[in-house]
């Protein structure tokens, strides 16, 4: 039978739940045991797909196409396997199929109620998701003690009676504040934590506790005292300098083997942590550091700065860094100061290199059309996502081609030259308001150029043999988008030089354009798709390592420049 380990947090959102339930996945696996994350989010919404990403964070997408938690970017990142879109559940779906069914007609002559109809819905999902696996990780989103948990709560506690208690853990992840006016750790948040989940009927069997220093033996008595569990299920956390040490620190508690014994299980085989510790040590300790500039939009809440909107990309360079020893500091731009001062793009030039990700709407727009320009007129190394790709486009038709006003019908649906456009199906569905149906969405094959750049990347890391023809090989990437690249000037970009080395073939014969470069540049890639979405630690996105080790090539060259100016300046 499935076990199940429940994951809930504590005092703060933001805590560290998804890296703890991620970390424990990874410990299981190492254990010898097959394992799901499912990720419960308490929020109305359907899916993540509307959200806003400052406000939500990141929205991953799954190989399946689901638009999902950005938590399920962190399960793959440590697991190294695709999780399904099922694997997310929100009270939007639920509420959903279960008001589609009462409207089909299939709940006739019953009233229909919370219980037992939700909390039969929340468990049927839960089971699918863990189905063929030994263990199911379920973290619960938000914090113990929101209304909207009370449901999924309510739920696992019924799974809990259902199966049996011995197939079932609690583990709380709480945060312990260290205010700076009086210097000393507190409990008590912690403590009402405790209290909270009590008040659904449920006593943690672990407490991960997250501070910014580690737990003492005074605080972890009193924690031990209100919980009622043994002080050795009472587990420090503390701030580390990379996620990915997590899973390590919590096996130097004997994370593992704890859950195993609550579970009656021995473990199968002997963790062999090698090569993830080499991965971490390059990580906190690179050979050599380069800069980055990542110019986007989404960064502002309120008075508050964020960058998890774009935290896919921040751990793809982690891991391309990890790989080639390379420690990446990233300098994060909103694109409109470009339009605001336009004489600041020179502060550029401090930069090994420019990414462009992803992003919808008018905001920053020829910010970034500014920035891509000066990339490629001083052969910086650019990496275009998405987005990044089309605006790629767009300033190469209006500076290069000459093709001036070319532009997105996103942006502006009269302009003479559309040269980024959505495609005639897709505007079908966008009159009758069908806006998800309009998303390429998910993994989609592309076919590449042998003799390109993109493909001696991907060669060199994860080509697959059996996909190859005499001039073309595949891959596959993640995609989540709406405008296409114009099939009707892709002949007059390429004649003026830019290559089109990547393209999907639609069933009905359509060609569309997934990757971009110039081959006379030192560095400049651009990809309709994701790449970032299947980086992993320890085997990285091959277009991430490609652009890490040509920033590399790039922070040399400046290095010399600077050096051979010195001695001039010296001799004269």
């Amino acid at each position: 039978m499935t076990k199940f380990i429940i994951v809930a947090g504590g005092v703060i959102s933001g805590v560290g739940k998804g890296v703890t339930t991620a970390s424990l996945g990874k410990i299981i696996k190492e254990h010898g045991f097959s394992a799901t994350l499912i990720k419960i989010d308490p929020y109305i919404n359907f899916d993540a797909g509307t959200l806003r990403p400052t406000e939500h964070g990141e929205v991953w997408v799954t190989e399946d196409g689901g638009e999902i938690d950005q938590d399920l970017g962190t399960y793959e990142r440590f697991m190294n396997q695709d999780i399904p879109k099922r694997n997310n559940l929100t009270t939007g779906q639920i509420y959903k199929a279960v008001i589609d069914r009462e409207r089909r007609g299939e709940y006739l002559g019953q009233t229909v109620q919370f219980v037992p109809h939700i909390v039969d819905e929340i468990i049927d999902r839960i089971k699918a998701a863990a189905k063929d696996y030994e263990v199911a990780i379920i973290e619960v989103g938000g914090t113990v003690g929101d209304y909207e948990n009370v449901p999924f709560l309510c739920a696992l506690k019924t799974l809990e009676r259902e199966i049996g208690s011995e197939h079932v853990a609690y583990v709380l992840v709480t945060y312990l504040p260290i205010p700076l006016h009086i210097q000393e750790m507190k409990t008590k948040p912690t403590q009402q934590a405790i209290r909270l989940l009590g008040q659904e009927g449920i006593l943690p069997d672990f407490i991960v506790c997250r501070s910014s220093q580690p737990l003492d033996s005074v605080r972890k008595k009193k924690i031990e005292h209100v919980a009622h569990i043994s002080a050795d299920k009472i587990i420090s956390a503390p701030d580390i300098a990379s996620i990915y040490q997590m899973p390590l620190d919590l096996e130097q508690e004997g994370m593992g083997q704890k859950i195993l014994a609550h579970f009656k299980l021995t473990s199968r085989k002997q963790p062999d942590w090698t090569e993830w510790k080499k991965w971490v040590s390059n990580i906190i300790n690179p050979t050599k550091k380069i800069s980055i500039a990542i110019v986007g939009k989404y960064f502002e809440t309120g008075d508050f700065s964020l960058t998890d909107s774009y935290l896919s990309i921040y751990q793809a360079l982690t891991h391309a860094g990890a790989q080639t020893g390379m420690g990446v500091e990233i300098k994060w731009i909103n694109s409109a100061l470009f339009e605001k001062s336009p004489e600041t793009i020179t502060e550029l030039s401090m930069f090994d290199g420019i990414i462009i990700p992803g992003g919808f709407g008018t905001s920053g727009v020829e910010g970034k059309i500014a920035v891509i320009k000066y990339a490629r007129t001083h052969n910086i190394p650019y990496l275009g996502l998405c987005y990044g790709l089309q605006l790629a486009v767009i300033e190469f038709a209006r500076n290069v081609v000459g093709l001036h006003n070319a532009n997105t019908t996103e942006i502006d649906p009269n302009t003479p030259y559309p040269v980024i456009d959505i495609l005639p199906n897709q505007k079908e569905l966008l009159s009758a308001h069908a806006y998800g149906g309009t998303m390429r969405l998910g993994a989609y094959g592309a076919q590449i150029k042998r003799d390109s750049k993109i493909c001696k990347m991907y060669h060199t890391h994860t080509m697959p043999a059996s996909c190859a023809t005499e001039t073309e090989e595949s891959v596959c990437e993640r995609h989540r988008h709406r405008y296409e690249v114009n099939p009707l000037f892709v002949s007059d970009l390429e004649q003026h030089g830019l290559l089109f080395s990547g393209f999907h073939v639609r069933n009905d014969e359509t060609r569309l354009m997934e990757f971009l470069e110039l081959p006379m540049h030192p560095f400049f890639i651009a990809t309709q798709a994701h790449p970032e979405f299947k980086s992993r630690l320890g085997s990285a996105s091959p277009l991430f390592i490609g652009f890490v080790q040509a920033c590399a090539q790039q922070h040399d060259t400046l290095v010399m420049n600077t050096q051979r100016t010195v001695v001039h300046e010296q001799q004269l």
